[in-house]
């Protein structure tokens, strides 16, 4: 028996006004799976994230994540469901370490009461070692030991991103949303960026689905791409199959198909 894929879009919609920003678009993404969703700008993808993430809600269409409809649900059940985003513009608290904004990824592991946190005893003193604990086991993984104490607002761009990432991580999600995880890096830094992305999937299994402009990155590691153009979905495949398709050359090249 084949298993139900992890994430399931029907028929999404999404309007302002009078201008279609999604218009019909469905996909599924499978459990361990690397998606990717392209298209020129204004195709709709960040949208897309925003509707998933809670963010927008959609006209119509229907989003479930492991058969549970999220369309309707507040941003902050569906982080809990366990759906996470590294954002494209920085959201980290300049004026806290590295350390401080990996700690607020685990928010919403916290179990414990106020009285508990006062006297930091019983549940809380537990909650608070094993969070430290897996917050250190992302700064091992993602290899910012060095920068562990730094102020994030005094990090270079690059180093930044990673703490994002990070961050993302710390939450302990089974999907994780990267919106445009290397833009403004420069080579060296989108190859650490892509190393980090495969072994996120390879280590520690978590689907993810990324949004990207840089089509070397998402040819050389996506699974599957879909295409988007002003809102509407265009192609759907392999790497492999999708930069060949008329369609997708069309929407980038102004070719004629």
């Amino acid at each position: 028996m084949t298993a139900a894929p992890l994430l399931e879009v029907d028929d999404l919609t999404l309007r302002f006004g009078g201008m279609t920003a999604i218009d019909q678009v469905g996909f599924t993404v499978d459990d361990g799976e690397l998606f990717a969703i392209i298209g020129p700008n204004g195709a709709g993808k960040t949208s897309i994230f925003n509707c998933l993430s809670g963010v927008y809600r959609p006209q119509q269409g229907r989003i479930r994540f492991r058969g549970e409809e999220l369309l309707g649900q507040r941003p902050d059940h569906i982080a809990r469901r366990g759906v996470a985003r590294m954002f494209q513009n920085i959201e980290l608290f300049d004026n806290l370490s590295v350390l401080d904004n990996l700690m607020l990824g685990r928010h919403q592991h916290l179990n414990y009461g106020t009285l508990s946190a006062l006297v930091y005893a019983g549940r809380a003193k537990r909650a608070e070692i094993e969070n430290r604990r897996a917050v250190e086991d992302i700064i091992d993984f993602l290899e910012i030991e060095a920068i562990r104490r730094s102020l994030v607002g005094m990090l270079p761009y690059g180093l930044k991103k990673r703490v994002e990432l990070g961050r993302a991580l710390a939450m302990a999600p089974q999907l994780l949303l990267l919106d445009e995880p290397v833009a403004g890096m420069n080579v060296e830094e989108t190859e650490d960026m892509a190393r980090f992305i495969l072994d996120i999937r390879t280590e520690l299994g978590i689907t993810m689905i990324m949004v990207e402009h840089d089509m070397g990155l998402v040819m050389d590691i996506a699974d599957r791409v879909l295409v988007l153009d002003f809102g509407q979905w265009i192609s759907l495949g392999p790497p492999s199959a999708v930069q060949n398709d008329p369609a997708v050359i069309k929407a980038y090249l102004g070719e004629t198909a």
